[in-house]
C-alpha cells in the first residue's frame, strides 16, 4: 500500500428516525443562527422540511433559508449563499438534500469567512483556504455522491465553462435516514446508486495495482451496490436495500477505499466537463461513459478487470467484466447513449470537441488518455 494519513471528521447518525433522535443534541454545540439550505422544495412535500424546522425551532435556533440550490451547483449560487451567511452572522450551515446541496454548502461555509474569492484561490492559484469555515451539518435526502462524509465539492463556473473539484468544509455531522429517500423518483435513486458504483470502480482502477485491503473493500462495496440496485428493481420501497445503498454511498467517498491507493477518476473528469456544457444528470452521464472508457483501457489492466468481473458480476475475463457492466446499466434502465440524456443543451460533435479540449487529464489510471482519445470516447457514446 502507499503511505497514508487517515482522519475522519464527520459524526454519522444513521437509521430511521435519526434526525428526531440525534439532531437536537448535535445542535447544542452550535450558536443560535442557522442557515437552512435545500434545493427545489421537494423536502416540503415529503415532510422532511417540517420535521427539520420543527427540531430547529424547538432548539431555539433562528433560521435563515437558502433555497433553490440546483443540480450541478454554480459558483454564482455559492456566492449567494456566502452572502446570506455573512449577512445573518450564521453559526451553522445545515444542508438538507443530496450531493448538490451539500457540495454547494461546503464552499459557502468557507467563502463566507473570507474576502478572497475561493474559485480564484483554489482553481487558479491552487491554494487551500486558510480561514476556519463555518461549521456544516448535513441531512441526506438523496444518496449516491457520498458528499456527507468528505470535504470535497464539485462546483460549476458557468462563465469559464469549468466544472471541477474544490475543497473546503467537511460536515461536522451527517444525518442518514433511509426513509428520507423513499419519495425519490425511481430513476433518481438508480442514478445516485450508479454514482456510488462509479466512485468505487474509479478508486479501484487507480494505477496502484498491488493487492491491498482497500481494493478488497472496494470490490465488496461494488458487489453490495449491484445487489441492492437489483433489489430496488424488484421493489423500489425496499427499506433494507435503501439502507445498504445509503451506507455504500458514504463508504465509497469517506476515504476508506482510497487509503493506500492512487485513484483513477478520469471518467468523472469527462462527465464533469460534459456537465459544465450541458445540464445532464451526473449519475446518468457516468452510466453512458463508463463502458466506452473501460473498453479503451481494459487491455491496460486485464487482471484488475477480470478480478472485478468475478467479484462483482460473477463472470470470467476482463472483456466480460466490461460487457457485464454495460448489460447491468441496461438492466437498470439507465441511459446508454448521450442522446438519451435529458439535457436542454443539444449534445453535438462540436460540443463534445469543446468538452474534450477542456477536460482535466489525470495521470493516475491504467493509462493516461489524450484529449484526442477522450473525444473518440465521447463520440462513441453518441
Amino acid at each position: 500500500m502507499e503511505n497514508f494519513v487517515y482522519e475522519y471528521p464527520t459524526k454519522v447518525c444513521f437509521g430511521r428516525g435519526a434526525a428526531r433522535q440525534h439532531l437536537t443534541g448535535l445542535l447544542a454545540a452550535c450558536g443560535p443562527n442557522v442557515l437552512l439550505a435545500y434545493g427545489g422544495g421537494s423536502i416540503k412535500k415529503n415532510g422532511v422540511y417540517e420535521e427539520i424546522t420543527g427540531i430547529l425551532k424547538e432548539a431555539g435556533k433562528s433560521i435563515t433559508e437558502f433555497t433553490g440550490i440546483m443540480s450541478n451547483p454554480t459558483w454564482a449560487k455559492v456566492k449567494e449563499g456566502a452572502g446570506l451567511a455573512r449577512e445573518n452572522k450564521v453559526d451553522l450551515v445545515l444542508a438538507v438534500g443530496g450531493g448538490s446541496v451539500i457540495d454547494c454548502c461546503k464552499i459557502v461555509c468557507a467563502q463566507a469567512v473570507t474576502d478572497e474569492e475561493l474559485w480564484e484561490l483554489e482553481m487558479v492559484q491552487h491554494k487551500a483556504p486558510s480561514a476556519a469555515p463555518i461549521p456544516l451539518g448535513a441531512v441526506v435526502t438523496a444518496s449516491g455522491t457520498g458528499a456527507e462524509m468528505n470535504g470535497g465539492a464539485v462546483i460549476t463556473n458557468e462563465e469559464t465553462k469549468i466544472k471541477g473539484g474544490m475543497f473546503a468544509a467537511a460536515p461536522r455531522f451527517a444525518i442518514l435516514d433511509p426513509a428520507y429517500t423513499m419519495s425519490l423518483p425511481r430513476m433518481q435513486v438508480l442514478s445516485g446508486a450508479f454514482d456510488t458504483l462509479s466512485h468505487a470502480m474509479e478508486t479501484y482502477f487507480g494505477r496502484s495495482d498491488r493487492d491491498n485491503v482497500s481494493d478488497e473493500v472496494a470490490l465488496a462495496v461494488m458487489h453490495s451496490t449491484v445487489v441492492n440496485m437489483r433489489a430496488l428493481l424488484k421493489d423500489l420501497n425496499d427499506y433494507t436495500a435503501r439502507s445498504n445503498l445509503m451506507w455504500a454511498s458514504a463508504m465509497a467517498e469517506n476515504g476508506i477505499l482510497k487509503v493506500g491507493r492512487v485513484t483513477d477518476f478520469e471518467c468523472h473528469q469527462m462527465e464533469h466537463q460534459l456537465g459544465a456544457y450541458t445540464d445532464c444528470n451526473h449519475g446518468q452521464g457516468l452510466a453512458v461513459l463508463h463502458p466506452a472508457y473501460y473498453r479503451h483501457i481494459v487491455k491496460d489492466a486485464p487482471e484488475k478487470f477480470a478480478r472485478l468481473g468475478k467479484a462483482v458480476f460473477g463472470v470470467e475475463g476482463a472483456e466480460a467484466a466490461v460487457d457485464a457492466l454495460a448489460a447491468f446499466i441496461q438492466e437498470c434502465g439507465l441511459p446508454v447513449r448521450l442522446s438519451q440524456l435529458k439535457s436542454r443543451v443539444e449534445i453535438t460533435p462540436e460540443l463534445l470537441r469543446q468538452v474534450a479540449d477542456s477536460i482535466n487529464l489525470l495521470p493516475n489510471g491504467p493509462r493516461q488518455l489524450t484529449r484526442g482519445e477522450v473525444y473518440i470516447i465521447l463520440m462513441e457514446c453518441m
